[in-house]
């Protein structure tokens, strides 16, 4: 899937599918109910519009490897682990679904915007070192896939 379909099915599909999840549904793995999955992945495009600086946290010796395994086509496991969230997930902080939803929404906006003005800016993901648009497009594509999957939105 090249990165128009990768944008497209981010800010449309996954946006359209969200819709259709109670806040407080919960997914076939994982802690976080539906609402706070929608949280999360705004943070993680707030990565990606540089709203929240990260450092890398990966070491160099492994930045590769780490690196070829997110630019792939494979998907995140089941229960992949985030060294940044805590173990029992933070309340949500949106007071409706439709809120978490349009916030996300509007994060992905302004990563748009971000990259419509500056079209070779990188910034850093704390996982996978200094990514460019292509790249982070691939990324939040993958990260919204593996919670369409979570949440039984695709298959």
């Amino acid at each position: 899937m090249d990165t128009n379909h990768k944008l497209n099915w981010l800010t449309i599909d996954f946006i359209e599918m969200l819709f259709n999840l109670s806040p407080e549904a919960k997914g076939k793995w994982g802690v976080m109910n539906a609402q706070q999955m929608v949280e999360h992945m705004s943070y993680s495009v707030r990565q990606a519009n540089g709203k929240d600086k990260k450092v890398l946290l990966t070491p160099s010796e492994n930045l590769e490897r780490i690196r070829s395994f997110m630019l792939s086509d494979k998907p995140f496991r089941e229960n992949t682990k985030n060294i940044e969230l805590p173990e029992i997930p933070d309340p949500a902080l949106q007071p409706s679904m439709q809120d978490a939803i349009a916030e996300l929404s509007s994060e992905l906006v302004d990563f748009f915007d971000l990259y419509k003005q500056n079209p070779t800016h990188k910034l850093m993901n704390p996982f996978f070192g200094e990514l460019n648009y292509e790249e982070w497009v691939h990324l939040l594509h993958k990260h919204a896939m593996h919670h369409a999957r979570q949440f039984g939105l695709v298959d």
